[in-house]
């Protein structure tokens, strides 16, 4: 009679990390105030690989409206985005926009021939902006 080989366990797998949340004692973060923070990150990323000559603006999806040159991006809890700038002929512009109906199209844009550096607003946004001082997103 055959002796059965005895089992090894399966290895576990590490637990997945479970995503950033407040301090403990505070409340979770809403739909809308993730959607801002990962917002703020997609345009860090993206800011950080524009050159002197370029600035962010934002295409709507779907939409014929043209680009919103991006100035200011906040939140309303629990499920509103909302996106502050001008658009393509200046006119001040902003998008309000429910988190499931959330489409963006990030675009390097020329920077207005008029205007000193290029804009970049990853600093404006939230603290721990990484870019320098020269306004063209690079360090140091």
């Amino acid at each position: 009679m055959a002796k059965s080989a005895a089992r090894k366990p399966a290895a576990k797998k590490p637990a997945a990390k479970a995503p950033a949340t407040k301090a403990p004692g505070t409340k979770p973060k809403s739909p809308a105030e993730w959607a801002h923070d990962r917002l703020v990150m997609y345009i860090r990323d993206f800011e950080s690989g524009l050159d002197a000559e370029q600035e962010i603006a934002m295409g709507f999806a779907a939409d014929e409206t043209g680009v919103l040159r991006i100035e200011g991006l906040g939140f309303f809890e629990p499920d509103i985005i909302t996106f502050y700038g001008r658009d393509e002929f200046g006119a001040k512009t902003q998008l309000i926009q429910h988190v499931s109906q959330l489409s963006v199209t990030l675009r390097a844009v020329p920077k207005p021939a008029d205007s000193d550096p290029p804009r970049r607003i990853g600093f404006h946004l939230t603290p721990g902006w990484i870019g320098g001082d020269s306004g063209d997103g690079s360090a140091g």
